[in-house]
């Protein structure tokens, strides 16, 4: 009798592992498709929206520099009235 419990035992030990085995499968495949969805499709359009603000706000930023130095440039130089 104690030879079965002890076979039974093994038995037990054994499909633990394979149980283990099988949860760490399974986290696996659900860390892929998250993964998978992530970078197909939800945060591209995300990631592609931020990228596009920050180069119309570099254009802007060009554009309005390049109007205030023609600006400047254009009435004379700014503060020139020497007293000498």
């Amino acid at each position: 009798m104690i030879k079965y419990i002890q076979k039974l035992m093994d038995k037990l030990k054994k499909s633990e592992k394979g149980q283990g085995m099988v949860e760490y499968a399974l986290i696996i495949a659900f860390v892929a498709a998250i993964a998978i969805y992530v970078l197909n499709g939800g945060m591209r359009t995300a990631v592609n929206q931020a990228f596009t603000n920050a180069s119309n706000m570099v254009t802007s930023a060009t554009t309005q520099a390049n109007l205030e130095s023609a600006t400047t440039t254009g009435n004379g130089g700014g503060n020139g009235g020497g007293n000498g």
